[in-house]
């Protein structure tokens, strides 16, 4: 597989985590360290602009990234806000989206994600069994323009804002651990 061209990574960890009792999930020890550092960990080696976006805790996150944004919008608005936040600031033409909890993550994924959306020049979104997965994503900078545009228009999924701009997915096998997303405490538990 080709390396891809310089990419900026946007960790999204500024959700509500109302699934884990309002703890910061990205904050939650899995196997002993936070599930951000987890997939940090995973892809750091792929960039020098590594971006958290989190809407508390900053000063924490911050060990684990190059920049820390928030929302512009106040009362958590959601993964398109911390979208657009981290694409204002990604300092490389190309941002690869992950979620904070998803530690399975690995270095082959993001990078199959990155070439799939430089080989189409457009944005790429991961499908699991036929579903979106809209956290795993890889971008041109160069929508933020059209996506603050979707925005105002009122849209609020990243799905729903990239569908209209040539999104295409990329197709991962049903029980692939890697997009295994930690939402609450049970799946914690309930992971090898």
């Amino acid at each position: 597989m080709p390396t891809p061209t310089a990419t900026s990574i946007l960790i999204l960890a500024g959700g509500r985590g109302q699934r884990m009792g309002g703890r910061d999930k990205g904050l939650v020890d899995w196997r002993g360290q936070p599930l951000v550092a987890q997939v940090q960990a995973a892809v750091r080696a792929l960039t020098d602009d590594l971006i958290i976006s989190c809407n508390r805790n900053a000063e924490r996150y911050a060990q684990w990234a190059d920049q820390v944004v928030a929302d512009e919008e106040p009362g958590f608005p959601g993964p398109l806000a911390g979208l657009l936040a981290g694409l204002a600031v990604a300092r490389h033409d190309w941002v690869l989206l992950l979620p904070c909890d998803a530690p399975r993550i690995d270095a082959a994924l993001a990078l199959q994600l990155l070439t799939a959306a430089q080989a189409s020049q457009g944005p790429v979104m991961a499908r699991q069994g036929g579903y979106w997965q809209p956290l795993f994503t890889a971008l041109p900078r160069q929508l933020l323009p059209a996506l603050r545009q979707a925005w105002k228009d009122g849209e609020r999924s990243p799905r729903g804002a990239l569908l209209p701009l040539g999104l295409t997915g990329v197709d991962f096998a049903e029980d692939d651990a890697r997009l295994a997303n930690f939402n609450d405490p049970m799946a914690l538990d309930a992971a090898p």
